[in-house]
């Protein structure tokens, strides 16, 4: 199963129990979203294997105690530790119009409302906590570009361009040797 048509919810944290319980942690904006998932997929040897939960319960506002079917001893808990949890996009909360996951924004456009012209296209996002990058390619060229509450100014899906209000001189220190 390719990683294409999925995103990571968390990590399964710790063993709970000797009876195979384990601590998935929810990295999410709003983890209670999730809270009544009855499937999920853990990478193991880079492969994507799906399991059935058979029981859970919040253990804090951002981890589930879950029971997973399969999972029968503290054994098998332990197989599972520090894997990634995936589910498929289509499990993600939809979000209004002027907001965006950061895998749709790749191809987009990006404008600079500063200049009022086209920066390049989106290649990669990097997200960093409290610091998220978006990689942009102008002619073979990265543009590495923060986007934040300051620097995001609007998103147009239709024409697949983001709008951003860019630092004066940033573009510049990257095609200055161009």
């Amino acid at each position: 199963m390719s990683l294409d048509n999925f995103f990571q919810l968390g990590t399964i944290s710790k063993a709970y129990s000797f009876k195979g319980e384990v601590i998935l942690y929810i990295d999410a904006d709003e983890p209670k979203h999730y809270f009544k998932i009855k499937e999920l997929f853990i990478q193991i040897n880079g492969r994507l294997i799906p399991y059935l939960i058979q029981k859970s319960a919040v253990h804090k506002k951002n981890q589930l105690k879950l029971k997973i079917e399969g999972i029968e001893s503290e054994q098998d808990a332990n197989q599972i530790i520090k894997k990634d949890v995936f589910l498929p996009l289509e499990k993600l909360p939809k979000l209004n119009d002027n907001q965006f996951y950061f895998h749709e924004i790749i191809d987009y456009k990006v404008i600079d409302t500063v200049e009022d012209k086209e920066v390049g296209i989106i290649v990669n996002v990097i997200d960093h906590p409290g610091n998220t990058l978006i990689e942009v390619e102008q002619n073979g060229i990265e543009i590495i570009l923060p986007i934040n509450d300051r620097t995001f100014q609007k998103i147009d899906k239709e024409t697949k361009q983001l709008f951003l209000d860019i630092p004066e001189g940033l573009i510049d220190i990257y095609l200055e040797n161009e």
